[in-house]
């Protein structure tokens, strides 16, 4: 899905998200704002982990990806 909003950093572009698809800030954050530890958010490329979270700076056109680890057995 693509939400074409103005952001700052990732948490402004996830805010933008939430109001469009509200049943998804539960699956994505804790109940303290954190991402989940199963969930990794890509800006462009780079892990939102490897850098400063959720403040990451966004760039405007930038593309953030959402994925869920998958795992089984």
């Amino acid at each position: 899905m693509e939400i074409k909003a103005s952001a700052a950093n990732v948490a402004e572009a996830l805010a933008a998200l939430w109001q469009a698809y509200p049943g998804l800030r539960d699956r994505v954050l804790t109940e303290q704002g954190e991402v989940r530890q199963h969930v990794n958010i890509f800006v462009a490329e780079e892990n939102i982990r490897d850098h400063d979270g959720l403040a990451v700076v966004v760039k405007n056109g930038a593309v953030i990806t959402i994925v869920p680890a998958v795992s089984g057995g």
